[in-house]
């Protein structure tokens, strides 16, 4: 052996690099990193994968079908789970009020589709009769012998047999829809940075409907419609001034309707209430806790629930989401927020990347009745607001309020769907422009290897 050879071994041995520009490798070979780098790639990786997978244009669409359809879906198992014993109590049958979700779901499911393929001309048109049909029908219900009183509100026609109408949630769709082509009207006229016009005639027509809703008693929707014409009025760019001053007068009109009124006042006093209270006025606001707390992790089981046999009011409507928590835990209360908070999401994102201001303010006056309805319903069970009578939008018991809301979703899938960058990701996935494009890619593909000279490929 040589000089060199020996000299090049003994700086092998003592870790230094033997050859110019090569470090030596760690024990075993390895040229892995650090182990304590790995996770953090690792996460970074999936970190990224998500953010893609949430960037991609036909996100928004799919959260809105996937989602409605799974808060639909679980809401007929729970509405089946909750309404048995309240169907047996009044000598119906178990599946009495099962069924009738069940067709309304159906007919709901109609809604959606014709709501999801129909023009936005069309759309705009109905608008107008959609809102003067509404107020007839809550004309009607003031009309004694024509409106039917359902747990102290005055809000509901009979249409036949066991059926039901309730004009206020119907109310809810014309009067957003009707503010959405106003607005939009204003706005391709320049007329919406003037306050004038941008109040008038939105505002005075909301506080109509308001009137003849609140006329019949039901508060909780008249906090919804004012939940929608803050979104319409945030979308069309209203100054913070003017919120603050919509914000306090309607403040000091709800205090003065509860006021005024000792059921409401009942209602306010029961928040946090750990005893029933006089006369058990705290009765239910009491068991739809005792319903969430006894329900732990993963709940006592679907069907197994206690509070649902007598103990809890209107378990398959108004505290539906009580009796979840009692039989599918922690676990299946957080999996319904999460798809309302998914709803939510999806929605706010359709208005804010459309070009069109129809579709903007008509996404955003969607997302906000959704949303508002939901924090109602939920705060209520909780125990963190008064107890409003309102249903948790596609879950609760309720034609009346399962069709316009599932038109309403109709809305948002075709507002998504039309999306330019979703309408061409959509486009890709149909099997004739797949097909035309991997040939053209084909075709490319042999004009560039006959282009090479040397006929290397």
């Amino acid at each position: 052996m040589t000089a060199d050879n020996r000299l090049r071994q003994r700086t092998r041995a003592a870790g230094q690099p033997g050859r110019a520009g090569k470090t030596p490798r760690p024990p075993g070979g390895s040229r892995r990193p650090p182990a304590s780098t790995a996770p953090t790639e690792g996460v970074r990786k999936l970190y990224e994968q998500a953010r893609r997978a949430w960037d991609r244009p036909l996100t928004a669409y799919y959260l809105i079908l996937g989602g409605s359809l799974l808060i639909t879906l679980l809401g007929l198992v729970m509405v089946f789970s909750s309404s048995q014993i309240q169907a047996l109590r009044y000598d119906l049958p178990a599946t009495y009020y099962f069924r009738k979700q069940l067709v309304a779901a159906a007919l709901g499911t109609v809604l959606l589709l014709i709501a999801s393929r129909m023009p936005l001309k069309l759309l705009r048109a109905l608008s107008y009769p959609m809102l003067a049909v509404s107020l007839v029908l809550l004309l009607l219900v003031q009309i004694p012998g024509v409106g039917v009183e359902v747990n102290g509100s005055t809000n509901w026609i009979k249409v036949g047999g066991p059926f039901l109408l309730q004009p206020s949630e119907f109310a809810k769709l014309a009067m957003l829809l009707w503010g959405a082509d106003l607005l939009a009207r204003k706005g391709d006229r320049g007329l919406l940075t003037q306050w004038k016009h941008l109040l008038v005639p939105l505002v005075p027509g909301v506080l109509v409907v308001c009137a003849l809703v609140m006329a019949g008693g039901d508060m909780g929707t008249v906090m919804i419609l004012v939940g929608i014409l803050f979104g319409l009025l945030w979308l069309a760019g209203a100054p913070v001034r003017l919120f603050v001053s919509a914000l306090a007068v309607t403040a000091v009109t709800g205090a003065a309707f509860i006021l005024t009124s000792p059921h409401r006042m009942s209602r306010l006093a029961c928040l946090g209430a750990t005893e029933p209270g006089v006369n058990d006025q705290c009765w239910q606001a009491l068991h739809g806790i005792y319903a969430l707390a006894s329900g732990g992790w993963f709940g006592s089981g679907l069907g197994a629930s206690v509070e649902k046999w007598g103990e809890l009011p209107e378990p398959h409507t108004d505290f539906i989401f009580a009796i979840t928590g009692e039989e599918l835990g922690l676990a299946g209360t957080l999996s319904v927020l999460t798809l309302f908070a998914a709803l939510g999401y999806a929605g706010i994102r359709v208005a804010g990347r459309t070009e069109d201001p129809f579709v903007r303010y008509a996404a955003g006056g969607v997302t906000a009745w959704i949303m508002t309805q939901v924090i109602i319903n939920i705060g209520a069970v909780l125990g963190l607001l008064p107890i409003a009578g309102v249903p948790l939008p596609l879950f609760s018991y309720g034609g009346s309020a399962l069709l316009p809301t599932m038109f309403a979703i109709g809305l948002l899938i075709a507002f998504a769907r039309n999306d330019p960058a979703a309408r061409a990701a959509l486009a890709m996935r149909q099997p004739g422009v797949r097909r035309t494009l991997a040939g053209v890619r084909r075709k490319t593909m042999r004009r560039s290897v006959r282009r090479r000279p040397s006929g290397e490929r």
